[in-house]
């Protein structure tokens, strides 16, 4: 579930070297495009397969949310999570959406769209890249701990700080549903996540304990109307 952590305080020379250097010293930031998924939907594997391929991206930090809503349809999808749902409908409330759907991919948490429509997801991709620079954003992963330096902005902003821990990938054989007899691979499976803080616009750090066991740690800086403001990723989260 989607729960707050206790903040852990960081010392000054961390605080230094993970936001002294500012937009124009700092490499881009990856853009982030979260998939809402389900083994439970047929229409779903296709978009599996184009986040796996955006994964393979430099510039793309791919996460994948299975939500629970399809679960009492014949199949319960093992990676589904209430908290996954919950973001999806966080957002169909930021986009004026009627309902939810998947597959659905959102870019950067401002554009959405179907999520086996590769044109529409480069349209999207086209738009993130245009947008002005992010916060810079640093995380360290040290024994359990991940440790995080934001940047200053150039503008006062409402924004929370994310924690999201996922593993590389998945597979798993779906036996009942809409995808019976199908073997699927996931890619950059969301476990768990955690609002660890908040953000108003002035340089911080942030450290938390890492709740999971998980082969990659993200940080994401997100304001309040959705959009991501910054983001950084590790490997090998070990709690």
């Amino acid at each position: 579930m989607i729960k707050c952590s206790c903040l852990l305080a960081l010392v000054p020379a961390f605080l230094s070297l993970c936001v002294a250097a500012g937009p124009a010293g700092a490499a881009a930031p990856p853009i982030v495009v979260e998939l809402f998924t389900s083994e439970g939907c047929s229409s779903c594997p296709p978009a599996d397969a184009l986040l796996a391929r955006l994964a393979t991206r430099p510039d793309v930090l791919a996460l994948s949310f299975d939500v629970d809503y399809w679960n009492s349809l014949g199949w319960k999808d093992p990676f589904s999570s209430p908290a996954a749902t919950a973001r999806q409908r966080h957002y169909a409330e930021l986009f004026g959406l009627a309902t939810v759907y998947t597959p659905q991919m959102v870019v950067d948490g401002s554009w959405e769209v179907v999520g086996s429509d590769r044109q529409a997801v480069e349209h999207a991709l086209d738009a993130a890249r245009q947008r002005p620079a992010a916060v810079p954003v640093r995380l360290v992963l040290d024994h359990g701990a991940a440790r995080i330096g934001l940047g200053a902005a150039d503008r006062p902003v409402s924004a929370a700080v994310w924690l999201i821990g996922f593993d590389r990938r998945a597979q798993d054989r779906v036996s009942r549903g809409e995808n019976a007899g199908r073997m699927l691979t996931h890619i950059d499976v969301v476990r768990g996540m955690t609002r660890i803080g908040d953000y108003t616009g002035a340089a911080r750090a942030i450290a938390s304990a890492i709740p999971w066991r998980t082969d990659r740690v993200a940080a994401l800086l997100q304001a309040a109307d959705g959009r991501i403001l910054g983001a950084a990723v590790a490997d090998g989260a070990q709690p």
